[in-house]
């Protein structure tokens, strides 16, 4: 049975990806920070599962993690980077505080994560990484400069990783969503919300499941031979 790590699977995104995995008989490890009681109820909906506490920006945490969750399942086969934060200020306004807070979980959080798993996969000579960017690291959005960055940075290190770890069976993804139903998305005003709907060719804004069934595809065997690319569930917003 494969295992898969999904980090911020407490909620929207991670959480539907993380029910998708265990309903087709993947061991998860749920990995939470803030939202514990959001991963306890996560935790009692599914089989195989365990749940870890650890801010994805601190490397000591992040081992921690990944020897508890290897140490429960035996390794790890799919690595899911898809904690995040995000907010929305005019650029003048990010304070360098703010500015690290971002890339510290976005992007850094990545890099951790990835490079706490790697060794176990490059043992097994196959593996598959997915981080999840958004469509705002492609297009970039005004009064998010942090957050755009943050997820352009993501798409960079999907590429270059792609290529250097190709010749060791590894695979690595970036999913950069559209504008979707979260609670991350909850802070943007209905008219806005009501504007970015009808600027979308399909007419509607995307659910965590729709994101949950691009990760679970470039996950299973039949992607086998994706690597280095940027899938964008968006509805057409960007085409």
């Amino acid at each position: 049975m494969e295992t898969v790590l999904i980090t911020g699977a407490s909620r929207g995104i991670g959480r539907e990806t993380a029910k998708l995995f265990a309903e087709n008989g993947f061991n998860v490890v749920i990995n939470y920070n803030s939202s514990e009681r959001q991963a306890i109820e996560l935790l009692s909906e599914i089989k195989n599962a365990i749940a870890i506490k650890a801010d994805v920006s601190n490397r000591k945490e992040v081992f921690n993690m990944i020897n508890k969750a290897i140490s429960a399942f035996g390794g790890i086969d799919i690595l899911i980077n898809n904690a995040a934060i995000a907010s929305q200020m005019l650029f003048q306004d990010i304070s360098e505080e703010e500015w690290d807070r971002i890339f510290d979980i976005n992007v850094k959080g990545a890099f951790n994560c990835t490079q706490a798993v790697l060794p176990h996969m490059l043992h097994k000579k196959s593996g598959k990484i997915i981080n999840i960017s958004s469509i705002w690291g492609i297009t970039g959005a005004s009064c998010e400069v942090h957050y755009s960055a943050s997820k352009a940075a993501l798409i960079g290190f999907t590429k270059a990783l792609a290529k250097e770890l190709g010749p060791s069976g590894i695979t690595v993804n970036c999913v950069a969503p559209g504008v979707i139903n979260t609670e991350m998305n909850s802070n943007i005003p209905k008219d806005a919300m009501d504007t970015l709907k009808e600027e979308t060719p399909l007419g509607k804004i995307g659910s965590p499941e729709d994101i949950a069934n691009t990760i679970f595809f470039l996950a299973s065997k039949k992607a086998d031979f994706i690597t280095g690319q940027i899938i964008s569930p968006n509805g057409g917003f960007v085409i």
